[in-house]
């Protein structure tokens, strides 16, 4: 059921609920738009909203012009911090903003401000992705050129932990490992899955697949429900589920072809085994995982070009353990769309 859209001033690329008490209903949104010419530059901005299902309102209250955006990710829930919002970009920058003044607790006040907090040029390449580890006190951000960088964030400002090659191509997607955040998954347009233990200096390598994905590895998610579960989108269109004591292989083959190219993926905030796919040429999926063979549940295809961004509202849980709803937002690039749609299957309702 579609609740409300609007159309962003740049390509739209990413869309983040943002998961802390109080700030549920704030989505950010982010774009990435490349202007020609002879000396041409990559132009970006991240656009806040107010989503309120029950009325079918989507209301800007705040945006940052930047350079161009590849991605943003919401602190987790549970660092000692409050929300912050961090943004890798072209120019090579790792951003961190601090989002102030509109909890929902806040009598009659739904405005806001991201305020920049910190930001360093980490890398001549660009900054293609980046994720949190689960206590919000470093980043890992894969680059273009392959490799991956550990940013510490500090009072003074951000340190570079450790930086290393990881992957001949771009490297499209890094993930920590939510139960043991000393591992870190990268993908890359080199077809590679891997794991990397950083006790080490410079990181070990755990494991490497080069044979299962026949095409550029673009998302990595580690199951917070399930220690030994990680799922892997690739440019080849499938979804594979990894049981991680048998990395060789998916768990007994198990896959989905989603179709168009799997490029995020995002669990949902309380049902288990649930996640939601943007797969760039093919609109959205809603997908059942686990121990089964994956299987679709929902598909969602109101968007006119690529499927980009993509995330669940972190809702708030009412007594007895039920959802109050399940809103989703998704984006897609050169339309500039953005949507605010709730699931129709039961299956997303606990």
């Amino acid at each position: 059921m579609d609740v409300a859209h609007c159309y962003l001033e740049g390509n739209a690329d990413a869309v983040e609920f943002c998961p802390h008490e109080g700030y549920q209903q704030v989505l950010a949104a982010s774009t990435y738009t490349l202007q020609e010419g002879d000396q041409p530059s990559r132009a970006g901005s991240i656009s806040l909203f107010d989503v309120n299902d029950e009325k079918g309102n989507l209301e800007l209250f705040h945006r940052v012009d930047t350079a161009g955006i590849f991605d943003i990710k919401w602190s987790p829930v549970g660092g000692n911090v409050g929300p912050l919002l961090a943004q890798a970009d072209a120019d090579g920058y790792l951003k961190i903003y601090s989002l102030e003044g509109c909890s929902d607790g806040d009598e009659g006040s739904r405005g806001g401000l991201l305020n920049a907090v910190n930001g360093e040029k980490i890398s001549s390449s660009m900054c293609l992705f980046l994720d949190w580890n689960p206590s919000a006190t470093s980043i890992s951000v894969g680059l273009s050129d392959g490799s991956v960088s550990i940013i510490s964030l500090i009072e003074s400002g951000m340190e570079t932990l450790q930086e290393w090659k990881a992957h001949d191509f771009e490297l499209w997607t890094t993930c920590f490992d939510i139960q043991q955040p000393q591992l870190v998954y990268t993908g890359s347009d080199d077809c590679n899955f891997s794991c990397w233990d950083m006790r080490d200096s410079p990181a070990q390598m755990v494991f490497q697949n080069s044979k299962v994905h026949k095409m550029g590895v673009c998302c990595i998610a580690k199951s917070p429900s399930d220690p030994n579960i990680i799922l892997t989108g690739s440019y080849d269109e499938y979804l594979r589920v990894w049981d991680l004591r048998s990395i060789s292989r998916p768990v007994n083959e198990m896959s989905v072809c989603l179709g168009g190219g799997v490029w995020r993926i995002k669990h949902h905030p309380f049902v288990p085994g649930l996640v939601l796919a943007a797969c760039m040429h093919n609109g959205f999926a809603i997908v059942k995982t686990g121990w089964e063979k994956p299987e679709v549940v929902e598909t969602y295809n109101q968007h006119g070009s690529l499927a980009y961004g993509a995330d669940w509202q972190k809702d708030k849980l009412l007594p007895g353990g039920k959802s109050k709803s399940n809103i989703v937002a998704t984006c897609s690039f050169y339309d500039r769309l953005l949507r605010i749609w709730m699931p129709k299957s039961d299956i997303c309702c606990i």
